[in-house]
């Protein structure tokens, strides 16, 4: 067995559940960026990814990884930069092990993230949303249960992988009604429910019956929503809301877009942004400012109560004929 294998196994073992106690989703993203790391280098080297030693995962190998990530694999440049952030992480333990690497390493562990555009958030109008939650077929099981699901995600602005992971346990319906959730960075937060919401979820709480520990919103077979089972069914839905509200053809809705919707939501009803950061369980307040720079609306109320510059249109004319001149160039 070759140093890259206990390395890699002790990564996991020791410091990402041992010391950090990372979240499954973390564990699962390092997970998956390894292993596409190890069968590209099984690809170019023609070694077994058992066989592979650390210093054949060198800087040029990994930036061959990371351009073959962003252009045939064709991933966002924030994917291409998550996998390095886990690669990193990774030599950065392996650093303290293999003392012998650390040339090696330190080459990789210089490899910058990349930078780009930042586009404008997506989120749904309120019509949109009506639109939408009118979907659901509310005589089967599976369309009253999307119908809660959307409207929780809507009003509480949940990760897709927090609505997936709630329990009946996490539902509290007491005063104030409420969800309870673990999420990012193994943070626990409390999100208060609306009472239309809480009356929906009542009634689907009623039928879903169980255990305290069973999943909020199960499959058909009672096991535990995955995220790419949500977002077919969102996708679906979608579809279906698009004959009546037409505006939804523009618009990619991914289960994220509905966690942008309830930031919006707060954003238009004056909710402060560090009030908005708590709610969504941001780790920093500045992460928030996306939603400021995505309303215009709020930007037109700025602008309304600036005073107009007292300035006369009009073009420049020079009082010179040098500078007439040069102005005609």
């Amino acid at each position: 067995m070759s140093t890259l294998a206990p390395t890699l196994q002790a990564f996991f073992t020791d410091r990402l559940i041992a010391q950090r106690h990372a979240s499954p989703y973390t564990i699962a993203s390092y997970r998956d960026t390894m292993r596409l790391l190890l069968k590209f280098a099984r690809q170019r080297l023609g070694i077994a990814p058992a066989q592979l030693d650390l210093a054949q995962l060198d800087a040029d190998l990994i930036g061959a990884f990371l351009d073959y990530l962003e252009h045939e694999r064709r991933n966002t440049i924030g994917t291409r930069n998550a996998r390095l952030a886990a690669i990193r992480s990774l030599y950065a333990f392996a650093s303290l092990r293999h003392p012998e690497h650390a040339a090696l390493m330190a080459r990789v562990l210089a490899i910058p993230p990349k930078r780009h555009d930042r586009t404008l958030i997506t989120h749904l109008t309120e019509p949109e949303i009506a639109a939408l939650l009118a979907v659901p077929d509310l005589t089967t099981r599976i369309g009253r249960r999307d119908r809660a699901m959307l409207q929780v995600a809507i009003e509480t602005g949940l990760r897709v992988s927090e609505l997936t992971g709630l329990t009946r346990a996490d539902l509290h319906l007491g005063t104030p009604p409420h969800v309870a959730c673990r999420g990012k960075g193994r943070k626990t937060r409390v999100t208060p429910l609306t009472k239309p919401t809480t009356t929906v979820v009542r009634r689907w709480l009623d039928e879903r019956a169980g255990l305290p520990g069973d999943p909020l919103f199960p499959t058909s077979r009672g096991t535990r929503l995955t995220r790419d089972a949500v977002a077919r069914r969102l996708a679906k839905h979608t579809r279906t809301a698009s004959r009546t509200c037409p505006t939804l053809h523009e618009k990619t809705v991914t289960p994220h877009v509905l966690r942008h919707t309830a930031a919006m939501r707060l954003l238009h009803a004056g909710v402060d942004t560090a009030v908005i950061a708590l709610w969504l369980g941001h780790e920093n307040v500045e992460t928030t400012q996306i939603y400021l720079q995505a309303d215009l609306a709020i930007k037109e109320r700025a602008l309304a109560r600036t005073k107009p510059a007292a300035t006369k249109p009009g073009r420049y004319q020079p009082t010179d004929t040098l500078l007439a001149f040069l102005e005609a160039l």
